[in-house]
């Protein structure tokens, strides 16, 4: 269990949408879904520098594993530690698919109008910290379910986290930290969309 020295302050992110804060270092930041069955996204900036953003790539490669939970660390573009995972209450999360954007729902989904997406969420949130929308790439999909076949086919799968579940991470450097509720249902086990809690607090 993380102790903390002070009350967590939340934020709720309503359901399909995103919102973006200033973390600093050592901070602990909390996710958590609140009625369950509901994947997100993080993605996480160096707060002096802009550009350089989370990268999956440079996490599995330090990591030596696609499969992050307690104890992993988060890199970015640049190789800086980013974040490290304190705590994690669903223990699988998916950080192979890019967030869903207007382009996926149209050519997976066929949509015809705007939908509500996380790669907007991101870096609409992210632009009021002067976050260029290029250093989104891949974000952290929490609570997201996905397999690999061995044919190299990738699916995704309901979400494994309960009402109530959270993941903690814990910040290394000053950052820009933003988090969106997915919008897309197949990631949320085909049910409707629901809010998350983001909450902060310092370690003891």
């Amino acid at each position: 269990m993380i102790e903390v020295r002070t009350e967590w302050v939340e934020y709720e992110v309503p359901a399909t949408t995103g919102r973006a804060w200033r973390v600093p270092a050592g901070e602990l930041m909390r996710v958590t879904d609140i009625e369950g069955g509901q994947s997100g996204d993080a993605f996480f900036v160096d707060a002096a520098d802009v550009a350089d953003g989370l990268s999956n790539g440079r996490s599995f490669d330090y990591n030596a594993t696609v499969l992050l939970t307690v104890g992993a660390m988060l890199f970015s573009s640049r190789s800086r530690t980013l974040a490290t995972i304190v705590h994690d209450d669903v223990g699988r999360h998916d950080f192979l698919y890019t967030p869903c954007s207007q382009e996926m729902f149209e050519i997976q989904y066929g949509a015809t109008a705007p939908h509500p997406n996380c790669y907007d969420n991101l870096t609409n949130a992210l632009s009021g910290f002067g976050v260029p929308a290029a250093t989104v790439t891949v974000a952290f999909n929490f609570f997201m379910g996905t397999s690999v076949a061995v044919d190299g086919r990738l699916s995704i799968l309901p979400p494994r986290s309960r009402a109530g579940d959270s993941i903690i991470f814990r910040a290394e450097r000053d950052l820009i930290a933003a988090v969106s509720a997915c919008p897309a249902s197949v990631a949320n086990g085909g049910g409707g969309t629901r809010p998350l809690a983001v909450a902060f607090a310092a370690p003891s």
